[in-house]
């Protein structure tokens, strides 16, 4: 499930952090007046509300208790993430995520423990928008969404598809699909509590550059970079 709250408002912020001696583009953003309200609007709500649910629920949660609930969400993902590298023309990944979601939704218990890696399945992450993005759909403007965080264009209109496919498509108790949601937004939150203090000077054009690149770092599935640091950032965020 990876529309989240905060997943896409934070991201890799290393991304932008370890390659910004190393590259830069110039970032298409026609509307960044109002971008930038709905930057503080959303900032501000997430201090006010987001942040702080984040800090008490990692200060109360065992590490234990809230690595299962990664692996667990990380589980629906693969969904999303198995289907669309079939649609990227990657039959080897799509049989191999596909895989992974099979064996750790039965043997690992819904997701709750990643036995698919210790078979030697290596996990991916894909999403319609990077599947939009391979087929050369170009992004468009940079966009600051309310609550949701940047994206742009491109993203928008892949957003219904990968939410259909985000693990929840099958549920019809409305109230089990938003509880998931809220739980999925924060522990996504809580996750990134760490890399805030990484965020320097301008703090719009900071997290706008760090989107950015990291879309197209993953895209591209990290070709556009020769830092093989940045391709351990996802285990080491749930280890």
């Amino acid at each position: 499930m990876k529309n989240s709250l905060i997943h896409k408002s934070l991201l890799l912020l290393l991304i932008f952090v370890v390659s910004i001696n190393t590259f830069s583009e110039e970032v298409h953003d026609p509307f960044e007046d109002i971008n930038r309200i709905t930057f503080n609007i959303n900032d501000s709500l997430d201090n006010k509300i987001a942040k702080p649910v984040a800090v008490v629920y990692g200060d109360i949660t065992p590490q234990f208790i809230q690595n299962r609930i990664t692996r667990f969400f990380k589980n629906l993902a693969e969904i999303d993430t198995f289907i669309n590298q079939a649609l990227q023309g990657k039959p080897k990944l799509a049989i191999n995520d596909f895989g992974r979601f099979a064996i750790n939704s039965s043997i690992g218990l819904f997701g709750f423990f990643d036995v698919a890696t210790k078979m030697g399945l290596e996990a991916h992450e894909e999403d319609f928008g990077q599947t939009l993005g391979v087929w050369g759909v170009p992004d468009g403007p940079y966009l600051m969404l309310p609550i949701i965080g940047p994206s742009n264009a491109r993203d928008i209109m892949s957003r219904p598809i990968s939410s259909f496919l985000s693990g929840t498509f099958a549920m019809t108790d409305t109230d089990v699909k938003l509880t998931l949601t809220a739980l999925d937004a924060l522990e996504t939150r809580e996750r990134y509590l760490d890399f805030e203090a990484m965020i320097t000077g301008d703090r719009y054009t900071f997290v706008k550059d760090a989107y950015v690149q990291s879309r197209d770092y993953e895209i591209f599935d990290g070709e556009m970079t020769e830092d093989d640091f940045l391709e351990d950032m996802d285990d080491f965020l749930i280890d």
